[in-house]
C-alpha cells in the first residue's frame, strides 16, 4: 500500500495491518530458515510497509498533541 492510502485507514486498521504484516514477515523467515524462499523481494517490501505504518502512527498520535 502507498503512504496515501493508509493515512486514509483508521488507526484500529492501520494496527491490524500492522499486526497482519508481521505475521507475513514471521512467515517468511520461517521459510528463509527451513527452506529457499520462493520471492526474497517481499522481505524488503514487508518490512518498508511496516515502517510507513509505523511512521503514520506515531504522525496521529502526534497530531492529538
Amino acid at each position: 500500500m502507498k503512504a496515501h492510502q493508509l493515512r486514509m485507514l483508521s488507526k484500529e486498521e492501520l494496527k491490524n495491518r500492522l499486526r497482519e504484516l508481521k505475521r507475513e514477515l514471521m512467515e517468511l523467515n520461517f521459510q528463509k530458515k527451513t527452506a529457499k524462499v520462493e520471492k526474497p523481494h517481499l522481505f524488503k517490501e514487508k518490512r518498508r510497509e511496516v515502517a510507513r505504518i509505523l511512521t503514520i502512527l506515531k504522525e496521529k498520535e502526534n497530531e492529538k498533541d
